[in-house]
């Protein structure tokens, strides 16, 4: 797809220049700014709804997102949800839940891209990790699928440029994302003792333990129980799936646990 197709919505234009010098069409939206989606969006025919990092009111954001999307004549949205989120339990999880609802309320054909665990939500942790000698975490011996997050990216424009992704006679569809190989934390650590040469365990906390861990650690509080939660959901099954779907999307295998650690390590 010609980059003079692609407009980049963004909260401040002027940080993507690079953008706009490959012919990126760059427009200001701010999902708190309703004012500013609706010019934003107009002759928009797929859009790309990224989930808010922002977690004041992550819904409305949404929601604000999907209402001046439909105002604006959109044709499809895709979003970007959490693996399995229908049946997750975790908190992190119900932002998702709630923001999947509203998409299939509001009349949009929709493209759910239930993202995994990102790799690098632990290999930018890695030397610390391996200099301590420990793994920390909550998640027990749960098992995940990792993926990095250009395997993601590649799946979200794969939809975005390609046609054909719902079904004749559906208003939307859902692709179940996870990464091709299942890891628990326990492998995780192995993977840093054998590239670093030296040891590493993986110490697994009770889950307050762990959140208190993290706020030692400068974490701020309620991001610190938003992971412990998280881990406590990989515990419990929640973000493991036998799912080809980023295979299939992407057309490649996933990238390799063991891939992303090294380059992690050689940065």
């Amino acid at each position: 797809m010609p980059a003079t197709q692609i407009a980049a919505l963004v909260r401040t234009p002027g940080k993507a220049a690079a953008l706009a010098a490959q012919g990126v069409q760059v427009r200001h939206a701010d999902y708190h700014q309703p004012d500013t989606l609706d010019a934003a969006l107009q002759g928009i025919e797929k859009l790309l709804l990224i989930s808010s990092s922002d977690f004041n009111d992550r819904v409305g954001q949404h929601r604000n997102v999907i209402d001046a999307a439909r105002t604006a004549g959109v044709k499809q949205v895709a979003y970007t949800s959490i693996l399995n989120a229908d049946t997750a339990t975790f908190g992190l999880a119900a932002d998702h839940q709630a923001t999947e609802q509203i998409l299939r309320e509001s009349g949009l054909p929709f493209i759910f891209l239930r993202n995994g665990w990102y790799t690098e939500n632990y290999t930018g942790s890695a030397a610390q990790a391996i200099q301590s000698g420990a793994l920390l975490g909550a998640a027990g011996t749960g098992t995940l699928n990792l993926a990095a997050r250009r395997d993601y990216a590649e799946a979200a424009a794969a939809v975005l440029a390609t046609d054909g992704h719902i079904p004749q006679g559906q208003t939307g569809r859902t692709y179940e994302l996870a990464g091709d190989e299942s890891v628990t934390m326990r492998d995780l650590a192995a993977q840093y003792a054998r590239q670093s040469g030296k040891p590493v365990e993986y110490h697994d906390l009770p889950q307050a333990e762990y959140a208190a861990t993290l706020q030692s650690f400068g974490l701020p509080e309620g991001f610190a129980h938003t992971l412990a939660d998280v881990d406590a959901g990989i515990a419990r099954g929640e973000l493991f799936s036998a799912s080809r779907d980023l295979t299939t999307l992407i057309g490649r295998p996933t990238t390799p646990v063991g891939t992303s650690v090294a380059e992690a390590l050689s940065s």
